[in-house]
């Protein structure tokens, strides 16, 4: 097929290597814009333009892809299909209108599941046992097209946002070619989605959502330290410094454990930390203080002594 592909970040790029593999011919691939990132600010192209880059692709970095220009672009390339995944930007029925076959996107839910900017994270943190892609044709609503088909898979008990995030983008990559073969030969089913989703949608993360409240339950907490895996990463503080927690296992209440508030430490020792939330423990097994690198608890208490009582999440 004559293709345009939109996307930008890392879970783009899986899609467009299948695309390229599968012998498609990709017209253009439009993605965001380079942006300064890190302390020095150095201009740093996007995952999906360094593909891109290695394969001669044309490329288009539009600061409003609905802009006039872009739009006549687009036209003259007469594509029979533009695939969407993760591009950053809405997509004006304009352009959902020029090809053949439609805009086709990728999206990391189970549809209507999950509709919203960061499905992936959110699944984890509602602490789902399964989810999966769906491969949709593009309608003006978010998330609200056809769909087309949908792949499957099961979470694992340890399962963080990274951790799923590469599982379906690889899961997506292998769809969406599928998809395009359908299509070819006619033999496409869509299914529309029901009006409303069963599921709140599934809102953008920041940073400020990392922080945990310790009156939270233990396996919510544990949840949210998965979900906030890699980025923005769960975090609470103690002695004013910001203390992120990479990796936690929640547990039932103890009896050493009474007596003691939310955010208290009940135990430290070479295995985990353990820590009194709104319902249950929190068992602590990987860390990071403000300035040093992610270890295990052994480790961090060779350089750091925390006693019982003390409290996590006073600035």
């Amino acid at each position: 097929m004559r293709l345009v592909f939109m996307g930008t970040p890392d879970f783009a790029v899986g899609t467009l290597k299948e695309i390229i593999n599968a012998g498609h011919e990709v017209l253009c691939v439009v993605t965001q814009e380079d942006k300064p990132k890190g302390r020095g600010k150095q201009m740093q192209i996007t995952p999906v333009k360094e593909v891109a880059l290695e394969h001669n692709l044309p490329i288009l970095q539009p600061q409003k892809i609905r802009a006039a220009e872009h739009v006549d672009y687009l036209k003259s390339l007469e594509p029979d299909v533009i695939v969407v995944v993760a591009f950053g930007q809405i997509i004006p029925q304009e352009i959902l209108d020029i090809p053949k076959y439609g805009c086709l996107n990728v999206h990391a839910s189970i549809l209507p599941d999950y509709r919203g900017a960061a499905p992936i994270q959110w699944a984890v943190l509602d602490g789902v046992k399964e989810s999966g892609v769906t491969i949709m044709k593009m309608d003006a609503g978010l998330d609200t097209g056809d769909m087309i088909s949908i792949e499957k898979l099961l979470l694992d008990e340890e399962e963080t946002s990274g951790s799923l995030f590469g599982k379906l983008s690889a899961l997506g990559a292998k769809a969406l070619v599928r998809t395009l073969e359908d299509l070819e030969k006619g033999v496409a089913t869509f299914t529309k989605q029901p009006k409303e989703s069963p599921t709140p949608y599934a809102k953008m993360i920041d940073k400020s959502m990392g922080e945990i409240d310790w009156t939270w339950s233990a396996l919510k907490i544990e949840r949210w330290v998965r979900g906030m895996n890699p980025w923005p990463s769960a975090f609470t503080h103690i002695d004013g410094k910001t203390l992120k927690i990479w990796q936690a296992k929640a547990g039932e209440e103890k009896k050493d454990s009474q007596g003691l508030m939310a955010g208290e430490i009940v135990d430290a020792n070479k295995k985990e930390i353990l820590v009194k939330t709104g319902e249950g423990l929190l068992a602590i097994q990987s860390l990071q203080l403000e300035g040093k690198k992610r270890m295990e608890v052994s480790a961090f208490l060779n350089g750091f002594t925390l006693k019982r009582g003390q409290k996590l999440g006073q600035k």
